[in-house]
């Protein structure tokens, strides 16, 4: 049996997790969970699923939600802060972290999963793309288990041979000629630039295939999203840029390939549901049932594809640009890309204003060297986030 803690289980990574989980009462035994503002949601999981801890950032919050726990006779422990995180990632009972936190928020106990020799399910594709060789380096040292959770990096994880799975960073000795990540192209792939700039938020988070938080949905119709999981594909199998592509694949059935030196292309398929790469990476090399119902092709009738268009979406263009700068380049983009997000979502700037962020502060920031430990990193993106908000958003704004 293994223990987990669920690290943003009341986000829809995290809730897909526990369905898997509950799935499976004989191999799964849930030791903590956190979550952020619902905090009323994660008192309910506390009850249905009983960890031995949970964990919530601001005091306020662990205040209410440990006077829920006691009206409800459940006796989780609430830890609180950042500590509470790091705590539940690092506990020596607990073998298997999912890193379901959205953003920055999720390093610092990625990170300590990580060095405490977990078995970590990234989710959180941002703390990679801004710890970069941080990360690596965390995961090395602890003998850590890495395992994707993002379904094109999850895909690409099922179509590697063998000793690839073993060491996802000795690709290049495997055979493989390139890896191509498949995008939906999101819910504005038809749109035109004037179109989107007319965007609201609302329409910007209803996406066509998936079901995803707010953060996430804004990304994949920017295109952003994409352009952080090339950056990512890039530190998790050692793949140099220009062997890694991107192709819109409106279906969202085919979710990665990879492609030999033979000239064989192998492609994961399966129904647009996070519970496939979870219930993979949870059972690995196992396979369970993770509740997602059969794939009927004859039923979808074609597979669609195109060249992402780098004018439109100009976001993938800037992550190809920082992934090729390194150094600093990456975290810059990521944490500008958050900020700029979060003012669009506020109503502070237009859609169309998210890359125009993104690239000012990259042009600022992003030509420096990759900070060497976590504190660098953590005062790079702080200064990042900072530029954006008080300087190139209120501009764009006016």
């Amino acid at each position: 049996m293994r223990t987990l803690t669920v690290l943003g289980a009341t986000g829809s990574i995290g809730g897909s997790t526990l369905d898997v989980v509950a799935r499976h009462p004989d191999r799964y035994r849930v030791f903590g969970l956190s979550g952020s503002q619902r905090v009323d949601e994660l008192a309910e999981l506390c009850v249905r699923f009983r960890p031995r801890y949970a964990a919530v950032v601001a005091p306020p919050a662990a205040r209410r939600l440990r006077a829920l726990l006691a009206q409800c006779g459940c006796d989780t422990e609430v830890l609180e802060g950042l500590q509470g995180l790091v705590a539940l990632a690092a506990h020596d009972d607990v073998d298997t972290v999912m890193a379901a936190i959205v953003g920055a928020a999720g390093l610092e106990p990625t990170l300590e999963a990580a060095r405490r020799g977990k078995r970590v399910l990234l989710a959180n594709k941002e703390a990679l793309v801004m710890a970069g060789a941080v990360f690596v380096d965390a995961c090395r040292a602890g003998a850590a288990t890495v395992l994707p959770i993002d379904s094109e990096h999850n895909a690409v994880f099922q179509c590697l041979p063998a000793a690839a799975q073993e060491d996802m960073r000795a690709l290049p000795r495997g055979g493989v000629r390139r890896i191509l990540l498949t995008a939906s192209g999101g819910p504005f792939r038809g749109r035109t630039l004037e179109q989107m700039a007319a965007v609201m938020p609302d329409e910007a988070c209803a996406h066509p295939n998936w079901s995803m938080g707010r953060k996430i949905s804004v990304d994949s119709a920017t295109m952003m999203n994409k352009g952080l999981e090339l950056i990512e594909a890039h530190l998790l199998f050692g793949v140099p840029a220009d062997r890694l592509e991107v192709v819109v694949h409106p279906q969202s059935v085919i979710h990665s390939m990879v492609e030999y030196q033979d000239g064989s292309v192998l492609a994961q398929l399966g129904n647009p549901d996070m519970r496939t790469p979870i219930a993979h990476a949870l059972a690995y090399p196992e396979r369970i049932d993770s509740g997602v119902g059969a794939l009927d092709l004859a039923a979808i009738g074609r597979l669609d594809f195109e060249a992402p268009d780098a004018v439109r979406f100009p976001c993938l263009r800037l992550a190809r640009e920082a992934l090729q700068a390194g150094g600093s380049a990456p975290c810059v983009l990521n944490a500008a890309n958050e900020a700029a997000v979060a003012a669009f979502l506020e109503g502070r700037i237009r859609f169309t204003d998210i890359a125009r962020v993104d690239e000012r502060v990259l042009d600022t920031l992003g030509d420096r060297p990759s900070p060497s430990d976590v504190a660098g990193v953590l005062a790079l993106d702080a200064e990042a986030r900072s530029l954006a908000q008080s300087r190139v958003i209120p501009e764009l704004a006016e």
